[in-house]
């Protein structure tokens, strides 16, 4: 079954014409859990990395001796979805609440120092043919998104260090067969779980403070006339962005990562 968006409940160009001149458009990817391979566009998949070509890692100290153990954060997540197939109603059975347990955060990596490179996670890879409009000059035609298995970086020391890296596609012959991954990572939700990609083109707005105020009033005034609702909630949840994971193009030529 496609994965598409509902249609909007109002057409907005014809309530605000100067819309129209702000018009974006957007690559939902709508990832959904499944067995990627490495030629694929994916979220959570295997990377199509060229076996002689060093893994990137991240080299910016921070603490990384503790926290979750990645096994364990996919153990953990192969374990509620057979439950959850099982019998959503009854849940993990005792043998499996008794392995759940176990799955703490701690001192996992004891040996490691704040300075030790550690593999960065495999998030996402998008082929040229799948997003369309995202600009893919002489790099390649397929973009990698990795990042840190930890935040702590930036000068708030709670920033995630993302790292890209394009490529043409055509050009790893032999891929890399198992990709390096981290022992332990800072947070389970930074793990992605492996899915493929239903790409669909959507159009977008732009996010409701980034409008002339003059025109900012005018869809509060639309929006909530009596003053009974946020002013520009229809607007932010209806109208203008819509929500997931998507590589937005800005504006002919540009464009922007916006995982939402």
């Amino acid at each position: 079954m496609p994965r598409t968006t509902p249609p909007r409940p109002a057409d907005v160009e014809a309530l605000f014409p100067e819309l129209g001149a702000l018009r974006r458009s957007a690559t939902r990817l709508h990832p959904r859990p499944g067995t990627p391979t490495v030629h694929d566009s994916s979220v959570g998949g295997p990377m199509l990395w060229p076996a002689g070509e060093p893994w990137p890692v991240c080299t910016i100290p921070h603490k990384r001796s503790s926290g979750y153990r990645y096994g364990d954060v996919l153990r953990e997540r192969e374990i509620l979805d057979r439950a959850g197939r099982r019998d959503p109603r009854s849940g993990p059975n005792a043998e499996e609440l008794a392995e759940l347990a176990g799955f703490k955060r701690g001192l996992h990596a004891p040996d490691l120092t704040d300075s030790d490179p550690i593999p960065l996670l495999a998030v996402a890879q998008l082929h040229r043919r799948d997003v369309p409009g995202l600009p893919f000059p002489e790099e390649g035609d397929l973009l990698q998104v990795f990042w840190c298995g930890y935040e702590r970086h930036g000068e708030s020391r709670h920033e995630p260090h993302v790292h890209l890296r394009r490529r043409h596609a055509a050009d790893v012959t032999e891929p890399l067969s198992e990709q390096p991954v981290p022992g332990v990572v800072g947070r389970e939700e930074l793990v992605p779980s492996a899915c493929v990609l239903h790409p669909e083109v959507v159009t977008e707005y732009p996010w409701f403070e980034e409008l002339d105020p003059g025109l900012q009033e005018r869809i509060e005034r639309w929006a909530a006339p009596d003053g009974e609702e946020d002013e520009d909630e229809v607007y932010v949840s209806d109208l203008s962005t819509a929500p997931g994971w998507k590589p937005a193009v800005t504006s002919p030529g540009t464009s922007r990562g916006r995982p939402a």
